[in-house]
């Protein structure tokens, strides 16, 4: 599981042999987020939330917005060009 993404200490990872929709898992601080990425057109849509508060949540997106370019990049990278 490539990590993508650094934000806010969390690891931003993307599963070699994940399914789609592209999606990243955020990890750390004793919490993992799942986020669909509506790739091109955004914004990230929280999927599964596993221990993290609202207010992280929140950051996280945002953070992941900011860097959807980069992320769909990745996530066609690893999973070829037709995985949206």
């Amino acid at each position: 599981m490539p990590t993508v993404l650094h934000i806010f200490g969390l690891r931003v990872v993307i599963y070699t042999n994940d399914h789609r929709p592209a999606h990243v898992h955020v990890m750390g601080n004793g919490g993992e987020a799942v986020f669909n990425l509506h790739c091109q057109q955004g914004p990230p849509e929280l999927r599964e939330n596993y221990g993290f508060p609202e207010s992280v949540l929140k950051k996280i997106a945002a953070a992941l917005a900011v860097n959807m370019m980069h992320l769909c990049i990745k996530w066609k990278e690893i999973h070829g060009h037709h995985s949206y």
